[in-house]
This record gives structure tokens, C-alpha cells and sequence, in this order.
């Protein structure tokens, strides 16, 4: 029983045992992130077939493809300041139920054009919900954790990226490609009565926006596993900050400099990554492989990345977590290089390669870990998906060079050693994100009576 005095959650929450709730919470999180996985993944797996069945050319479908990542960044962009407003839970769900309904009305598109729009407006909740599942956690997760749990969670996406796979594989030839994007629409929909049941609004949020003792207490209680009078005053122990409008928060004094590093950190990175999962097939079939042993290869950059992403998070909690995700980054780098120095048709190529996923997608999950942080509860939610957004544009671009250097001629080696630097330019700018000190000593927000 605690009673009369003051609360600071989050030394309340890093004071206590992990409870079954916040594991309920890692998983309804692990949840979301695995059908945003599907819904991301979706439409390279449908898409030969709708070609085929349209009669169309590859260029005509590229609008297609492009679309859900044009959407991805809208959504971002929107969510966080949405979330810093309205609270995380209801952000959340709206943005779940958002992909999941147009990835259910993709199925029921006769044009590209139409299946354009449907893909954007799929893209914008896809977009919304990894950052606010991320805000959430970190929010509920004890310090000495928080990188854990949130690289766990963060597995799930290489797990709905790939169980989509199967699902497209056992139901396109029987019931053709409209099936699966049913499929991946109805996934999501189905956790939608849960998370309202389940997910809770976040306590710190609730605390800085002036919400009663009595309503934070309950919160704060059921996901704790604890029980409380209602005479405690609840506060959150937050920097005094120039304004309070999220946005303006990212380019306020002492927080201007650290956001664009961590915008720098994750485009690069995603340069790295989108740019080798999106023409390492292409690259490796150039050089004489198979297209089958180039799939293979391939998988296993995602195979080292889920085991990469969960090591890194658990070495996160024990040191310094810039410098653990800055020397993945730079492993990344080696890895490439490594990977260009011996040719595609080498015997030491899968493990290199899963060497690289590793070391990239560990670092690039470790990061999503690491920016909650570095902000305040008021604008935390905005911090994080303005960094996934902005870092989205490397993801378009990583896919869009890739094209470009190989209609320039260039070969297997000259790209995977090209790709050290944007590896290596994101090792720096993490170390660059961990030396910004943002803000003054820490002030109490105190929940209002």
C-alpha cells in the first residue's frame, strides 16, 4: 500500500519488478509491430500476380510500390504530434484499424490508380502506429530494460514480414492474390477489441498534461501491479522547456542539434538497409548466382538482424547505449566492405551478409530504443516519429540508388563498398545525438488535484 507522498513514475516504474502487465504490454506492442510487418511486406508478395492478372508493365505498377512508403512518412509526421496531444492509446488503435481496413479495401481495387490511393492511405497508419507502440513501451518499461523490451518488440516486424510470405504462398493458388491483402487486413482488425480492452494510456503523459491523482493511480496501478490510496500526487520529473508545442520542443534550444543527428543516424542506416535488401537478389543473380541461392542469401541479412536486434538491446541496458549502437553501425560498415572484397560468388558470402544484418538492423532497432529518451514526456511521441519519418526519405532513396548505380553500370563491388559510408556517417551522428545534452536540470510537473 503507498499512500501520502509524492510519486515520480518513472522512478516508480524503474523501482519495481517488471510485472506480468508490462510483459502483456511488450506483447500486444509485439503485436501491432508484427502485422505493421505484414502490411509493409504485403505487396512484394502479391505483386507479380496482380501484374499478371492486370496485363500491366512493372513501371506502371511502380506507382503501387511506391505509394505505402510516400504514406509511411505522412504518418509519422502526423502521429506524434497527434499523440502528444490526444495520448498514445487512441493514436494507437485509430492507426491500426486505419491499415487494416484499407489493406482490406486494396483487395477490392480494378486499377492501379486505385490501388495507389488505397496502398497511401494504408501507408499513413502504417506510419502512425510503429512510433507510438515504441513511445508507449518505453513509457511502461523499467530503465534498466527498456532496450530490451523494445528490440523485442521491434523482432516483430521481421516475423510479419516474413509470416505474410507464407500466408501469399499457400493462399494465392488457391485463392488468388485479393485473398491475402484480406488476410493482412483482418489480422490487424482482430487486435483492435484488445488493445482497447488492454492497452493502457501512458502514465507520464497523463502526469504532464494535468490529469487527477485518482485517473493516473488506476493507470499507473493496473499496469504495475500495485495499489494506491488516492492521496498520492503523482509527478514526472521533466526539464523546463521553451514551449510546449511538441514540435516546436525538437528545435528548442538544447534539443535542435541532438534531433538532426538522430534524423541523420536513422536515414543513413536506412539507406544501408533498404538499399541491400531491396537489390542484394538482383546484385548477387548479376554475379552468377541462382535466383534461388540469392533468396537465400538474402534471408539471411533478416535472420541476423532479428538475432542482432535482440543482442543489441540487452547490451544497450548494460553500457552506454550510443556507443553499443554506433559500433553495430560501424560493424555494418566492416561487414559491407568485407562483402565487396570478397564477390558475390565466395563461400564466406551468407555468413557476411548475415554479419551485416546483424550489425545494421541491431543497430537500427537499437536506435528506435534509444530516441525515446532523449526527449520529454510532452513531446517524446513527436521526437520519435519525426525521426522514423525523416528517416524514411532513406529508405526511398536507398531503393531509388540502387536502380540508378546499376543502370550506371556500377558492379557487386562497387556498391556494397559505397555503402560503408553512409554506415559509417550513421555511427558518427549517433555518437553526435548522445553529446547533445538537452535541456536543464529537471523540474516537477505535478498532476493536478
Amino acid at each position: 500500500m503507498t499512500n501520502g507522498k509524492a510519486i515520480d513514475i518513472k522512478a516508480f516504474i524503474d523501482g519495481r519488478a517488471i510485472s506480468a502487465y508490462q510483459w502483456l504490454l511488450v506483447a500486444l506492442c509485439f503485436l501491432v509491430v508484427t502485422a505493421d510487418g505484414m502490411d509493409v511486406a504485403i505487396m512484394g508478395f502479391v505483386a507479380p500476380s496482380i501484374i499478371h492478372d492486370w496485363g500491366i508493365s512493372r513501371p506502371a505498377f511502380g506507382l503501387v510500390m511506391s505509394a505505402a512508403p510516400l504514406g509511411l512518412v505522412i504518418g509519422a509526421l502526423a502521429a506524434g504530434p497527434a499523440s502528444d496531444r490526444i495520448g498514445r492509446k487512441w493514436v494507437l488503435i485509430t492507426s491500426v484499424f486505419l491499415f487494416g481496413i484499407f489493406t482490406i479495401a486494396t483487395a477490392f481495387t480494378h486499377s492501379p490508380m486505385e490501388m495507389a490511393v488505397l496502398r497511401l492511405l494504408t501507408g499513413i497508419g502504417l506510419g502512425a502506429a510503429m512510433p507510438n507502440t515504441t513511445t508507449l513501451l518505453s513509457e511502461y518499461a523499467p530503465q534498466r530494460k527498456r532496450s530490451l523490451m523494445i528490440t523485442i518488440m521491434f523482432t516483430g516486424f521481421n516475423l510479419g514480414s516474413a509470416l505474410i510470405g507464407f500466408a501469399a504462398g499457400w493462399l494465392i493458388p488457391v485463392h488468388g492474390w485479393r485473398s491475402v491483402l484480406i488476410f493482412g487486413g483482418a489480422l490487424p482488425l482482430v487486435l483492435i477489441p484488445l488493445q482497447v480492452w488492454l492497452l493502457p494510456e501512458s502514465a507520464r503523459l497523463l502526469a504532464v498534461r494535468g490529469a487527477s491523482p485518482a485517473r493516473i493511480g488506476a493507470v499507473l496501478g493496473r499496469v504495475c501491479g500495485a495499489r494506491f490510496t488516492g492521496d498520492e500526487v503523482f509527478v514526472s520529473n521533466e526539464p523546463p522547456l521553451p514551449t510546449r508545442k511538441p514540435i516546436g520542443v525538437l528545435f528548442s534550444q538544447g534539443y535542435g542539434f541532438m534531433t538532426a543527428a538522430l534524423w541523420v543516424t536513422y536515414f543513413m542506416g536506412l539507406l544501408v538497409i533498404y538499399l541491400l535488401t531491396g537489390w542484394l537478389p538482383t546484385l548477387m543473380k548479376d554475379a552468377g548466382l541462382t535466383v534461388t541461392s540469392a533468396a537465400n542469401v538474402t534471408a539471411m541479412f533478416q535472420i541476423g538482424g532479428t538475432i542482432g536486434a535482440v543482442l543489441v538491446g540487452w547490451v544497450m541496458d548494460k553500457v552506454r547505449p550510443a556507443r553499443v549502437i554506433s559500433a553495430a553501425y560501424l560493424g555494418g560498415a566492416l561487414c559491407v566492405l568485407g562483402l565487396a572484397w570478397i564477390g558475390a560468388l565466395s563461400s564466406s558470402l551468407a555468413l557476411l551478409v548475415f554479419a551485416a544484418g546483424f550489425c545494421m538492423s541491431g543497430a537500427q532497432t537499437g536506435l528506435n530504443a534509444f530516441a525515446p529518451g532523449r526527449y520529454p514526456t510532452v513531446a517524446r511521441a513527436t521526437g520519435v516519429s519525426w525521426m522514423l519519418g525523416m528517416g524514411r526519405f532513406g529508405s526511398i532513396f536507398g531503393s531509388a540508388i540502387g536502380g540508378a548505380l546499376l543502370g550506371l553500370g556500377w558492379q557487386f563491388g562497387a556498391i556494397l563498398a559505397m555503402l560503408a559510408v553512409p554506415a559509417t556517417l550513421a555511427a558518427l551522428a549517433i555518437m553526435v545525438a548522445q553529446r547533445a545534452k538537452a535541456g536543464e536540470p529537471a523540474v516537477q510537473v505535478t498532476a493536478a488535484h
